[in-house]
């Protein structure tokens, strides 16, 4: 069976984001559009997945979350430029963006402090043992993660940086 990964053509594994992810506000002026995700050799008993973008290095004592999908139905292999946006009409039947830390169900791009050193950006997939996460829509990241990890048969990452003069 082949390993389980996460990839993505706009941003390179080890590499750094490109600035068209960067958050608009802030002070930061990016498109804030989500980069297309593919993943491959998931479990064949994955009966959905969720999507995860978090920054460990955020000035918060916690992190800071920037993408939340769950609920992507057991078929997805994939998500397209941008299917992180606000409403979630990019996503496919029956997927659910969670409430970001910017407080928005969308994808909230980067936006570290500038002078910080470069932060990393953690993008996951997480193969689900269930076919719907038993959580409300406006339930928090911290919820969330909490019923991602609890139902996750296998889980593939990647990390980039971003950082800002």
């Amino acid at each position: 069976m082949d390993p389980f990964t996460l990839s993505s053509p706009d941003i390179p594994s080890g590499g750094t984001v490109p600035p068209q992810f960067e958050f608009d506000g802030f002070g930061c002026a990016g498109r804030n559009e989500s980069p297309a995700l593919q993943w491959r050799g998931a479990p064949l008993e994955a009966q959905s997945f969720a999507v995860t973008v978090y920054d460990p290095d955020a000035p918060t004592g916690s992190g800071w979350w920037h993408w939340f999908v769950v609920d992507l139905p057991a078929g997805t292999q994939a998500l397209a430029p941008n299917a992180g946006a606000r409403g979630g009409a990019g996503l496919p039947a029956g997927a659910r963006q969670i409430r970001n830390d910017y407080g928005v169900p969308a994808w909230g791009g980067v936006c570290p402090p500038p002078g910080d050193k470069p932060h990393r950006y953690i993008f996951t997939v997480h193969a689900l043992s269930v076919p719907r996460l038993d959580i409300p829509d406006d339930a928090t990241a911290a919820l969330a993660g909490f019923m991602v990890n609890a139902h996750t048969l296998a889980k593939a990452s990647f990390t980039a940086t971003y950082g800002r003069p």
